[in-house]
């Protein structure tokens, strides 16, 4: 099923405009076929959707079949809006809030990593839903959650143990979804941080693509502010760092998401912001497509979320286009009607082997001499990255 489009895939990472994922608790396909409107209007492809795990597995014995029919209902809404569709399993951590079944937490608590217990129960988890949705023809590709390794330091691990977590359940996903693309995804601490036990190798070697998130409030927006060459080209870097970390010179990255945080990016720059980056990543020969985070913004009425949480949606919980989105809808039919044209690339070396010396990763984060180098590199033309011996 795995194909490298003609043009990369468009798509956005789908929040409910009418009670966030709580939504899923009262749940209402007639909303969810609206919102899918909403997408389709932009010319997007897919949606990545988020079932909560503790809502399906409120006990370890228990998948509650009426939660699993409803992610079909979603699944099945966005093929009659013409979008294939990306599940998450464990949902974990959505916009700052984690979700976990009581039976890890209270006097069960253990480790989501390490405690084999924990693992059994997630491994019939992850086998119940991957198996229910691939029933469906327009779901290709299962992720094991979103930006799992946030639910670190909570729950220890290692290193060694991240990589066995993490292979153990794709290998449950392909069993129960043989024809569905099966991805691990954690966000870019695993890139910059040289203490963190989730490594680019996982990013790279585990699962059918490599699967990036590019967040400019981690630091890059201060290096040169919301359209500074560095910020602009914040998602590019990312790509290549999964490119260059592969052994596989061919395996595709999907930067699974990226969007307009304020107030690193103000509310004036966020149509230009939007544009530019994707011209300036869609002509990357490595990336298989671009994921817009999130769909449509949260209730402010929902109290407890960080502040740019709020609004990081291309559609107002009433169903308004916001400038992100229209400028999101230009570039996306500008490159399926002149297509990607990937250029001539000069080469840089980084300073560290991000696949054996992970103490080191800092050397090649946000601000870091090597990474001011690149931007300034790539201000003349696509920079290729390569690893040290």
């Amino acid at each position: 099923m795995l194909s490298d489009p003609a043009t990369p895939r468009f798509g956005a990472n789908y929040v409910p405009s009418s009670g966030w994922f709580y939504s899923w608790l009262d749940y209402d396909g007639d909303a969810v076929r609206r919102d899918l409107a909403d997408l389709a209007g932009l010319g997007l492809d897919h949606v990545r959707v988020f079932p909560v795990w503790p809502w399906i597995q409120p006990n370890r014995a228990i998948i509650r079949q009426r939660a699993v029919d409803d992610l079909l209902d979603t699944i099945d809404a966005a093929a009659e809006h013409g979008l294939t569709v990306a599940v998450d399993l464990v949902q974990g951590h959505l916009s700052s809030f984690d979700f976990l079944p009581s039976w890890a937490l209270t006097w069960h608590k253990a480790s989501l990593f390490e405690d084999s217990t924990v693992r059994a129960g997630l491994t019939a988890y992850c086998a119940a839903v991957a198996g229910a949705v691939s029933s469906r023809p327009n779901v290709f590709a299962i992720t094991l959650g979103n930006e799992v390794n946030n639910l670190w330091p909570d729950s220890s691990t290692t290193p060694a143990t991240s990589t066995a977590w993490a292979q153990e359940l794709l290998t449950t996903v392909k069993k129960a979804a043989p024809d569905v693309l099966a991805l691990h995804s954690i966000f870019d601490d695993a890139w910059y941080r040289p203490d963190h036990p989730f490594s680019p190798v996982d990013v790279v070697d585990l699962g059918e693509l490599s699967t990036v998130h590019s967040w400019v409030f981690n630091g890059v927006s201060r290096v040169d502010g919301p359209l500074g060459p560095a910020t602009l080209t914040h998602a590019d870097y990312l790509v290549e760092l999964a490119a260059a970390t592969s052994v596989d010179p061919a395996r595709p990255v999907w930067l699974q998401e990226i969007g307009v945080p304020g107030p690193d990016i103000p509310v004036e720059l966020q149509a230009e912001f939007t544009r530019r980056t994707v011209e300036q990543v869609v002509h990357n020969p490595a990336l298989w497509g671009i994921t817009w985070w999130s769909s449509h913004d949260i209730d402010r009425r929902l109290l407890d979320f960080p502040d740019r949480e709020y609004d990081l949606g291309l559609f107002t919980i009433d169903h308004q286009r916001k400038p992100a989105a229209a400028a999101l809808a230009e570039v996306i039919a500008e490159i399926r009607s002149g297509g990607v044209h990937p250029a001539a690339a000069t080469t840089l070396t980084a300073p560290v082997n991000l696949r054996t010396e992970l103490d080191r990763r800092a050397q090649i984060a946000p601000g870091s001499d090597f990474h001011r180098e690149w931007v300034a590199a790539r201000a003349h033309g696509p920079v290729r990255i390569s690893l040290p011996s």
